[in-house]
């Protein structure tokens, strides 16, 4: 399973109405720690179950959904359940730390 792209059109029903926990990944071309993350992020979503789902926001496109969650430094991970943000991290974390947030 792909990560799904996120925009402020999509957001509310892949992530907010979502029944299962979504990891989303704020992030942007320029930023390095950010093209290090992403494969990690690829992975874990690949190994998805349908347990939760996995998407991306570019936060150079979509800078109203940036400003609506304090994404103040990146890359920003974020895991919404039941609409609301469950867990957080900030910057580069490894694969199991990643597959950590994804799990409940």
């Amino acid at each position: 399973m792909t990560p799904i792209v996120l925009t402020a059109d999509n957001f509310e029903q892949e992530v907010l109405k979502s029944e299962v926990p979504v990891l989303v990944d704020f992030w942007a071309s320029w930023c390095g720690p950010c093209k290090m993350l992403s494969p990690i992020v690829d992975v874990v979503a690949e190994g998805s179950d349908g347990s939760f789902k996995v998407a991306k926001v570019n936060v150079d496109d979509e800078p109203e959904l940036a400003e609506r969650y304090n994404i103040m430094s990146i890359p920003a991970l974020k895991v919404f359940k039941d609409g609301a943000i469950a867990k957080e991290s900030v910057g580069l974390i490894d694969q199991e730390q990643v597959e950590a947030l994804v799990k409940f």
